[in-house]
């Protein structure tokens, strides 16, 4: 192959670029909407997280911030195979760490007769979901990486549609971080540490807006 037709080739919209591009949008995407959902369960139904939860949402947002790298640099309409390492690198870490954080939490309830924390959701607990989704995304991730030597320097179709999801799913992302950061500082308050069993939201307490 001459440098001009490589030249060429790396030119040339790569259907596994715009793949992974999209794969990265529904990552992120999809780790931000389950952290969604334990803060709709937090809120709603007054099920306060404990420490080991917070813990397991942060790995969830850090992985999807790995493949939020992913989605900003195919903004830019150029993906390099160092792009692809960065974020799916950074993403499989967090997930590994998320696995292990609950896991650990699974551990703690497996005896027969523990209930369990928190009330279970369509049979199980959320963080045996957490589990699985985590043990999944190392899967994925896997899969993943196994093409990225083969989306490496992809030019991604010069159309607004790729800015303008990349837009939503970091707009998406930066709002759920946002609400974390409020239901973690509005459990803990004017404390260091969150209890184990959490029964309030410490903050009010703090203030003298409850007792």
């Amino acid at each position: 192959m001459t440098p001009t037709t490589a030249t060429a080739d790396a030119d040339t919209p790569h259907v596994l670029g715009k793949v992974q591009f999209w794969f990265a949008c529904l990552f992120a995407a999809g780790w931000t909407g389950v952290v969604c959902g334990g803060l709709g369960v937090q809120f709603l139904s007054w099920d306060y997280p404990c420490p080991l939860c917070m813990v397991q949402r942060m790995f969830m947002l850090l992985a999807a911030l790995g493949a939020a790298w992913i989605v900003r640099r195919g903004m830019t309409g150029t993906l390099t195979g160092r792009d692809y390492m960065t974020g799916w690198g950074l993403a499989l870490v967090a997930v590994m760490a998320g696995g292990f954080t609950s896991w650990r939490q699974t551990m703690l309830h497996i005896l027969p007769g523990d209930e369990g924390y928190g009330s279970p959701v369509l049979g199980l607990h959320m963080y045996v979901w957490a589990w699985i989704l985590f043990m999944a995304s190392v899967v994925a991730i896997g899969i993943v990486l196994a093409f990225a030597h083969q989306t490496a320097a992809t030019r991604l179709p010069a159309t607004p549609l790729y800015r303008t999801a990349g837009l939503a799913v970091l707009g998406f992302m930066g709002l759920v971080i946002v609400v974390n950061l409020v239901a973690v500082f509005l459990l803990e308050g004017f404390h260091w540490f969150l209890p184990d069993d959490p029964e309030s939201y410490r903050f009010f307490e703090d203030v003298g807006i409850t007792d």
